[in-house]
C-alpha cells in the first residue's frame, strides 16, 4: 500500500491480494456454492483506493469521497508496452490483444515519482483451471503454474476467461505490474508488459543520477530470479513521464562467488527469442536462456533513500540444492543462497558499481541470515545480527523509512514448533542498515502475514497491513468475540505525537 497527497486529501492505496475462502464462504467449506459466490470472491480481489483523514488523533475512512473505488478482477484493463497486440495476448473477447478485465493476486506495490500507484500481480495462476482433463498443457503454462485445477477459487464456472481449453491465452493476459492513478477516478489501469511477467513480488522504483527510471522486481517462486528495468527514456521534473514505464530494457541478476554480480540484459540476441515481446510474455524462459541466477524465492527490494544501495528478501526455498526449479535450472547451494533446503531465509544486499543504478555491475553481501539461534549452533541459526531477542523467519516485506532505516515484514512458519519453536507469529521488525543491528517492533495477531507499509506526510503515523489473520480458524482479530478476523490496515504514531520516522 501507499499514501498520497493530492489537493490536501490523503489517498490511500492498499492491495487486495486474495480471500480466505474458508471465511468469505462461510457455511460451504470454503468453497463457492453458486455463480453469485464466485462473483463475490472475484469483487473482493484487486485494489481498494480510498480517501482517508485524521480526525481528533484518529485516522478514518471518508465514505463519500469522490476518491473512492474498487478495482477488481473484472475491471477495464489497458495493455501497453512491447507485448500489447501480440498474437499470444489475443483473445476471443478482445482480438486485437490490447485490452484486458481485471488484476488479481496483488502482492507487494511500487510508486512512481509522477504520483501513480504499482500493482504487481502474483500468484495469478491459481485461478485457471481446464474443463477439458484431456487439455495438453505447454511447456510454458507448466513454467508458470498453470495447471487444470485451480486453487479452489472456481472462476472458470462463471467465467470462462478463467478456462484455459476455452481461452489458453489469457493466463498470458497476467502477471504483470499494472499501474493505476489514485487522483484519476475514471483513469484506465495500464498493464506495464516491459517490466516482465512472472510472479510479481514488489516494483521498487529509483530515479538512476543519469535521469533513467530503474525499477528492481524480484520473481516469488522458488529457484526463480531477480531482474531490473531500466527505462528507455528520462525522467523530466515537472513535464510528461506518465509513459516511462512503456519502454525499456529488462535484465537479470547473475550473482558470482566472489561477492560480485552482473546485470545481463534480455533481449532477443542474447536469449535466442524472437522479439521483445515475447521476452515480455514469457520472462522466466528468458531468464534461463542467459543463466541468471536461480534464487530463494526473491520478495520485496528496498532501495536506500540516501545512497545507492538495495535489499531483497529471499524469504525461504525448501528446494534448495535438492531439485531445480519448474524449468529445470539447477538450485547449487553457494553465493546468495548458502544454505540447502532453506527454512528460514536471508536478506542480500547489493551496491551498483560506481553508485550508479544503471549499471552492469555491483557488488553484494548478505546483510542478515534469518535462523534460529536458540536450537542451532550451525548455518541454521543465522547470522551475527540475529539473536533470541529477535529471531524470525521467512523475512518478505522490505521498506524504507523516510530516515534510513529498513522495516522487515515476516511472512512465514508461526507454529511456534520443531524448527521455528520460539518465532511465535508474524511480525515486523527494525533494522540499522549501517551497524547491522535489528529489534523486533511489533508481533501480529495469530496466523496472519505482516505485510504493507506506508506514511503520512508528517511521519507521524506509520499505516502497516494484517493480512489474513485467523486463516486457520485461530483469531478473531480485530474484533474478537466470535467475529470472523478480518484483514486491516493498523495506524501506528508515537504517544507523545512526536515524528516516528
Amino acid at each position: 500500500m501507499s499514501l498520497f497527497q493530492h489537493n490536501g486529501k490523503h489517498l490511500l492505496v492498499v492491495n487486495n491480494e486474495y480471500t480466505n475462502r474458508k471465511i468469505i464462504y462461510a457455511g460451504s467449506e470454503g468453497k463457492p456454492a453458486n455463480a453469485d459466490d464466485i462473483r463475490k470472491g472475484k469483487a473482493a480481489h484487486g485494489v481498494s483506493v480510498v480517501e482517508v483523514m485524521e480526525r481528533n488523533g484518529q485516522w478514518e475512512v471518508v465514505k463519500d469521497s469522490a476518491y473512492n473505488r474498487r478495482i477488481t478482477a473484472d475491471s477495464p484493463m489497458e495493455i501497453t508496452g512491447p507485448a500489447r497486440g501480440h498474437d499470444f495476448l489475443k483473445t476471443k473477447a478482445d482480438p486485437k490483444g490490447t485490452e484486458s478485465l481485471g488484476t488479481w493476486n496483488n502482492c507487494g506495490n511500487g510508486r512512481t515519482p509522477w504520483g501513480t500507484y504499482l500493482a504487481c500481480e502474483e500468484n495469478f495462476n491459481g485461478y485457471f483451471s481446464s474443463s477439458d482433463e484431456n487439455y495438453e498443457l505447454s511447456n510454458e503454462q507448466k513454467r508458470y503454474g498453470i495447471g487444470h485445477k485451480d486453487w479452489g477459487y472456481g472462476w472458470a464456472a462463471e467465467d470462462d476467461r478463467f478456462d484455459i481449453s476455452k481461452n489458453p491465452n489469457e493466463p498470458n493476459r497476467a502477471g504483470y505490474i499494472v499501474e493505476i492513478d489514485p487522483t484519476d477516478p475514471s483513469s484506465t489501469p495500464k498493464k506495464r508488459t516491459a517490466l516482465g511477467r512472472f510472479k510479481h513480488e514488489n516494483a521498487e522504483l529509483v530515479l538512476a543520477d543519469n535521469g533513467h527510471v530503474v525499477v528492481y522486481l524480484g520473481d516469488d517462486e522458488r529457484g526463480e530470479f531477480l531482474y531490473r528495468f531500466v527505462s528507455s527514456k528520462k525522467y523530466v521534473a515537472g513535464g510528461d513521464n506518465r509513459d516511462l514505464l512503456e519502454d525499456g530494457t529488462l535484465y537479470t541478476a547473475k550473482f558470482r562467488e566472489n561477492q560480485r554480480g552482473e546485470w545481463i540484459a534480455l533481449t532477443p540476441e542474447t536469449t535466442g527469442m524472437k522479439s521483445k515481446a515475447e521476452i515480455a510474455i514469457y520472462t522466466r524462459l528468458a531468464a534461463s536462456a542467459v543463466g541468471a541466477t536461480t534464487m530463494d524465492r526473491p520478495e520485496w527490494v528496498a532501495a536506500h533513500p540516501a545512497k545507492a544501495e538495495v535489499y531483497c528478501a529471499l524469504t525461504n526455498n525448501k528446494n534448495r540444492g535438492v531439485k531445480p526449479n519448474k524449468g529445470g535450472d539447477a538450485t547449487p547451494v553457494g553465493g546468495p543462497n548458502p544454505r540447502e533446503k532453506n527454512l528460514f531465509g536471508q536478506i542480500v544486499r547489493w551496491r551498483p558499481t560506481g553508485g550508479d543504478h544503471t549499471s552492469a555491475e555491483f557488488a553484494w553481501d548478505l546483510f542478515a541470515m534469518a535462523g534460529n539461534p536458540a536450537l542451532y549452533d550451525d548455518m541454521r541459526k543465522g547470522s551475527d545480527n540475529i539473536t533470541t531477542e529477535n529471531m524470525f523467519n521467512s523475512p518478505d516485506g522490505l521498506a524504507f523509512s523516510p530516515n534510513g532505516l529498513l522495516w522487515i515484514q515476516t511472512d512465514g512458519n508461526y507454529s511456534n514448533a520443531n524448527d521455528f519453536e520460539g518465532q511465535g507469529n508474524n511480525q515486523m521488525l527494525c533494522a540499522d542498515p549501517e551497524t547491522g543491528e535489528i529489534k523486533r517492533f511489533l508481533v501480529g495477531p495469530k496466523e496472519c502475514e505482516v505485510t504493507g507499509i506506508t506514511w503520512s506526510a508528517d511521519r507521524k503515523t506509520m499505516f502497516v497491513g494484517i493480512q489474513h489473520p485467523g486463516e486457520r480458524g485461530g483469531s478473531h482479530f480485530p474484533e474478537g468475540g466470535d467475529a470472523a478476523p478480518r484483514s486491516c490496515v493498523i495506524a501506528i504514531k508515537k504517544s507523545d505525537g512526536g515524528e516516528l520516522v
